[in-house]
């Protein structure tokens, strides 16, 4: 009976022999693929980064709504790296923070620049971090409009357009506004203005009266920006990762996850940037209203961490 024993006791011994190698092997290529190797041992934030012109929103609201369901996730860092942009794919970011920040914490971490929409959604996080030397403010609405009829008569090319009602075709390149257009766009920028300085009210507590005193357009250094109660704390991104850690009660190290980064082929690559190109091409020259800051053209705004 013995002798029938020693080969099972053999074959667990081996089994168990090989589990405590494929163990092994496993946490060493963790380790090698993964620098933060505790990746399964540590509390985990999920760090979303809004790079350059806000222009849509879909990619940012996605992740919020996909860490605001992991349970695995204990808080969100908002990376802001922008001057702001269109204002439908901004005010749709700040409502999904909105909507973020009663299941867990977020912290907006702003970079070289987080102006006029950049703020804005940095607004509805639970605190605000930002380098002394960012770029922030900026509260208020830009439209601009190309006009080329001068350019139009040069080469003695004419416009004909026919409309169904008077203001069809406000902003048209081709012609001046009329005193009437104006006054319906100036209409629309101080409604437009409104909602961003109430959303700043909301999102930061403060005062309508001390808000509208600076909503007027201009620029802000990161500390000047902290004596007027826009931004909590100064420092860089690792301190808004232990701020965070503070905020989500999280002791000891933590592991940063990032969204997966979408790989394009060259030939899509191309597409795709050509298609923003014709678009934005459009857009100016039909006019664009936007909660941006101007004074980024030609600035180099991108980051990495």
């Amino acid at each position: 009976m013995s002798n029938k024993r020693h080969p099972i006791l053999t074959v667990l011994v081996i089994i168990l022999a090989i589990a405590l190698v494929l163990g092994s092997v496993m946490v060493i290529a963790l380790n090698t693929l993964f620098p933060t190797s505790d990746l399964f041992f540590t509390e985990k934030i999920g760090v979303i980064s809004v790079e350059g012109t806000i222009s849509a929103s879909q990619t940012v609201t996605s992740q919020l709504v996909k860490y605001r369901k992991d349970k695995a996730i204990k808080a969100i860092i908002l990376k802001i790296n922008s001057p702001g942009g269109t204002i439908a794919p901004t005010q749709e970011i700040y409502r999904e923070i909105q909507k973020t920040i009663p299941v867990k914490k977020v912290v907006a971490a702003m970079g070289t620049v987080a102006a006029s929409g950049g703020y804005y959604i940095a607004a509805a996080a639970n605190k605000i971090v930002a380098n002394p030397g960012t770029i922030t403010g900026s509260i208020g609405v830009i439209m601009e409009f190309v006009r080329v009829e001068e350019l139009l008569n040069k080469i003695g090319v004419d416009l004909e357009i026919m409309k169904s009602g008077e203001f069809k075709d406000i902003g048209s390149p081709d012609r001046k506004l009329t005193k009437r257009e104006r006054e319906i766009l100036d209409a629309m920028i101080m409604d437009m203005q409104k909602q961003f300085v109430e959303a700043i009210v909301r999102g930061r507590s403060l005062s309508l009266d001390k808000v509208q005193a600076i909503a007027d357009g201009r620029i802000f250094s990161g500390a000047q920006a902290k004596e007027l109660g826009l931004v909590d704390f100064l420092g860089n991104f690792q301190d808004a990762v232990e701020i965070t850690k503070e905020l989500a009660g999280i002791k000891g190290d933590v592991t940063l996850v990032y969204p997966k980064k979408r790989t394009l082929d060259l030939l899509d690559f191309l597409v795709e940037t050509s298609a923003k190109f014709a678009a934005r091409l459009i857009q100016n020259l039909r006019g664009r209203v936007e909660y941006r800051w101007s004074g980024v053209s030609g600035l180099n705004v991108r980051e990495s961490y």
